[in-house]
């Protein structure tokens, strides 16, 4: 099993941590957060540093453009990227651009030596509702991961087949981002897919959830149209990103103890 003393995370709200717990700094923890503790905690922890440069909304080749240089200049040790599902949640989005954004940036990963981890997405026919129009390009998206992780230094983490995430539990109110337990439950998934021993079986279903009433669903249902849904086509109509003007949570490699 290789042991890393350095980690650098690339990505967008997923890899940021939206809706998993606030940090006293203001900024959420994340699934990325809670592998970086349980790496320092593999090795002396203050020998452990770590960056997250994941920002908000970001699609893939911004990604590329705005976080893959200053990941190459801190050539961390270990490296996770996750981009495209931005991509294609957008009308028109075109999976070869996105397959080749995200293979040029991985290519350049590796040859720094590092090990690389990727990830498929969620299946959203599951648990959201007109999701079926997505499917043929998160398919081709995760059949094209799935290629890159034929590579000796590439690990993916295979949350599509995950059915626990169905469980509405692992969501946050917006139901687009993971709740702490979901950001727990990838953290863990992570930690497997690096060869580690679980610690959990991060699969394993939730307890029996209570039932809800339909008026609760119905007032949670309005409230998910105004809070979430209107706000996001807003910004596509204006063509604004959640992300805009945001820097990274930590911009470079420094020492993380949990």
């Amino acid at each position: 099993m290789t042991t890393f003393t350095s980690y650098v995370a690339l990505g967008d709200s997923f890899t940021e941590g939206m809706c998993d717990e606030l940090l006293p700094d203001g900024h959420y923890r994340g699934w990325a957060d809670r592998l970086a503790a349980a790496l320092a905690r593999e090795v002396a922890p203050a020998d452990f540093r770590y960056a997250n440069l994941a920002v908000r909304g970001k699609l893939i080749g911004q990604i590329r453009a705005e976080q893959l240089e200053p990941a190459l200049a801190l050539d961390g040790e270990l490296v996770t990227l996750a981009g495209g599902l931005n991509d294609v949640l957008r009308p028109g989005c075109e999976i070869e651009q996105v397959q080749a954004q995200l293979g040029g940036a991985v290519e350049r990963l590796l040859a720094t030596g590092a090990t690389v981890v990727l990830f498929t997405s969620t299946d959203p026919t599951r648990r959201m509702a007109g999701s079926a129009r997505l499917m043929p390009a998160i398919e081709r998206l995760r059949a094209f991961v799935a290629q890159l992780g034929e590579h000796p230094r590439v690990a993916v983490v295979d949350l599509f087949t995950a059915t626990v995430f169905d469980d509405r539990r692992l969501w946050a109110e917006d139901r687009l981002h993971l709740s702490p337990e979901g950001h727990r439950r990838v953290a863990e998934a992570v930690r497997q897919a690096l060869g580690r021993e679980p610690a959990f079986d991060w699969r394993a279903p939730l307890p029996a959830a209570e039932a809800v009433g339909r008026a609760a669903k119905l007032r949670a249902d309005l409230r998910w149209l105004r809070v979430h849904v209107g706000p996001w086509v807003l910004r596509r109509i204006t063509g604004r990103s959640s992300g805009d003007g945001r820097p990274p949570k930590r911009a470079e490699l420094s020492p993380y103890q949990p």
